[in-house]
C-alpha cells in the first residue's frame, strides 16, 4: 500500500503567498527590499501578557524550507503550473536577516516579536510558516505559564498528547517546558528536545488484571517501590490500602484522576500517613486548568498532571498574531483599515525597569529609542543573510529559552500573575 510522503516545511504555506509571488515576479517588484513584522494586536480576553514561543522551531524549519522535485511537482499537481514561479521556487534559499524578542520572553499588544527584512518574494514565503508555529505554540505558552503561577513551585506535568494532533502535541510540550513544566508524557519530546519525560499506568492496567493488588504487584515489581499508582479505579480508601500494602511506606505516589479532587486529596494524605507512608507524593490529573490548579492550594497535592485544558483552543486561545508588511524599499507603509491599522517601518523596542528591575512598560518606536536607565533592549538578531545565529542544538536552546523566561517573568508587576481578568501588565507606549 502506498503511503503519503512526509510534511514537506515549504508546503506549510497557503497558496496566496504563491500567487502573490507570481505575480511580484510578472511586475518586477519580487526583489524590492520589504520589512515584514509580527504583532499581536491584542490579547486573549482578559490575560495580562503573553508569552513568546516557537521562535526556537521556526529557525529549525527554516534552513529546510526548500522547494525540490517533490514539492514542485505537487504544486503543479494544484494547478500551479506559472513556469517563471516554479523556477524560481526551485532555486529559492532565504538569505534576508530576521530578527525579534528572544524566546521565552513575554509579550503585549503591538510587541515586534518577530521582524523579517528581505525581499518581497522571500518574505512573504514565511507568513504561513512563521504565524502557524508561533501563533499556536504561544497559546501554548502562555496558558502553561499561568498554571505554572497557579501552582506555586508545585510541580506541572504536561500529559496532553491524546487530545491534539501528534505534531501539535510535541510542540505543546516543548512550549511547557520552556515556561516551568517539570515533564511531559511525550516521548518524542523528550528526544528531540530533551524534555524530561514520566508515566507509570492507566486505568486499562488495572482493569486488566483479576484484581487490583495483582495490578499494582505488577507494576511495583517493574518499576519498583518509587512508582506513583493510581488508586481511582474502584474505591480509592482501598486502593490506598492495597497501594501501601504492596509497595511499603516508601511508595513513591498515588494518581488520583476522578472525583472531587479537594476532598479526595486532603483524605487520601491522612489516610497515607495513617498508614505511615508520610513521604508518599500525590498526584491529581482530571481535566485541571489554571484555575482548578489554584483551587487545590490548600489541598495537600504535590504534582498537577495538566492535559486537555493546555493543548485545546478554549484552555489555550490564541493572540492572533499577524504578519504585516510594514516597509517596502525603505519607505514606511501600513494598513489603515478600521480595527486592523498597523504601524509603518520596521520597530524598536525596549522593556522599561524601575530602579528594583520592576517592569513599567513596553516602549515600541519605528525610531532608535533613546534608552534609560533600567531599559532592556527586546530585539535581538535571529538570521543574518539567510543564516541561523545561533549555533545552539535544539536541547540547548530550548534551555536558553527557559532561562530566559524565568528572568522574563521574575521582573513582572504583582498584578500580571492574578488569574483573574483584567487589562495587560504593561502599557505598549508607541515612541
Amino acid at each position: 500500500m502506498d503511503t503519503a510522503p512526509g510534511p514537506a516545511p515549504s508546503l506549510f504555506t497557503d497558496r496566496y503567498e504563491l500567487t502573490m509571488v507570481a505575480a511580484a515576479l510578472a511586475d518586477g517588484t519580487a526583489d524590492r527590499d520589504c520589512v515584514f513584522e509580527v504583532f499581536a494586536r491584542r490579547l486573549p480576553h482578559g490575560r495580562r501578557y503573553g508569552v513568546l514561543a516557537g521562535t526556537g522551531r521556526l529557525l529549525e524549519a527554516l534552513p529546510s524550507f526548500r522547494f525540490g522535485d517533490q514539492e514542485i511537482t505537487a504544486l503543479r499537481e494544484q494547478g500551479l503550473t506559472d513556469e517563471r514561479l516554479l523556477d524560481w521556487l526551485a532555486g529559492f534559499r532565504f538569505s534576508g536577516d530576521i530578527e525579534g524578542y528572544a524566546e521565552g520572553d513575554l509579550f503585549f499588544p503591538g510587541s515586534p516579536v518577530l521582524t523579517v527584512r528581505a525581499p518581497f518574494a522571500e518574505g512573504v514565503l514565511l507568513e504561513t510558516l512563521a504565524l502557524s508555529i508561533l501563533n499556536h505554540d504561544s497559546a501554548i505558552a502562555s496558558a502553561a505559564a499561568r498554571m505554572i503561577a497557579a501552582a506555586c513551585e508545585r510541580p506541572c506535568i504536561e500529559m496532553g498528547s491524546r487530545r491534539t494532533h501528534e505534531h501539535a502535541a510535541v510542540a505543546a510540550a516543548r512550549a511547557a517546558h520552556m515556561v516551568g513544566f517539570a515533564s511531559t508524557s511525550n516521548l518524542e519530546a523528550g528526544r528531540r528536545y530533551g524534555v524530561p519525560t514520566t508515566g507509570t499506568s492507566a486505568h486499562a492496567f488495572t482493569l486488566l488484571h483479576d484484581d487490583e493488588k495483582a495490578a499494582f504487584r505488577a507494576q511495583v515489581d517493574v518499576l519498583g517501590p518509587g512508582t506513583t499508582l493510581l488508586v481511582d479505579t474502584y474505591d480509592v480508601d482501598q486502593g490506598i490500602r492495597t497501594a501501601v500494602e504492596v509497595a511499603g511506606t516508601g511508595l513513591g505516589g498515588i494518581r488520583l484522576d476522578s472525583g472531587d479532587l479537594p476532598t479526595l486529596a486532603t483524605h487520601a494524605r491522612e489516610l497515607l500517613d495513617s498508614l505511615g507512608a508520610t513521604g508518599t507524593r500525590i498526584v491529581v490529573t482530571s481535566d485541571l486548568d489554571e484555575y482548578a490548579i489554584a483551587g487545590l492550594m490548600a489541598a495537600p497535592v504535590d504534582r498537577y498532571g495538566v492535559g486537555t485544558s493546555l493543548v485545546t483552543g478554549s484552555g489555550a486561545p490564541t493572540a492572533g498574531m499577524v504578519y504585516k508588511l510594514v516597509e517596502r524599499a525603505g519607505v514606511k507603509v501600513a494598513k489603515k483599515s478600521e480595527g486592523k491599522r498597523s504601524v509603518g517601518g520596521r520597530k524598536y523596542a525596549v522593556r522599561r525597569h524601575d530602579g528594583d528591575g520592576i517592569a513599567l512598560a513596553e516602549v515600541v518606536s519605528s525610531e532608535p529609542i533613546q534608552p534609560r536607565d533600567g531599559d532592556r533592549d527586546l530585539v535581538v538578531a535571529l538570521v543574518e543573510a539567510g543564516q541561523v545565529c545561533s549555533t545552539a542544538s535544539p536541547v540547548q536552546a530550548l534551555a536558553e529559552a527557559r532561562a530566559h523566561h524565568e528572568r522574563a517573568r521574575a521582573a513582572l508587576p504583582q498584578e500580571a500573575w492574578a488569574l483573574s481578568r483584567g487589562e495587560p501588565a504593561l502599557d505598549t507606549v508607541t515612541a
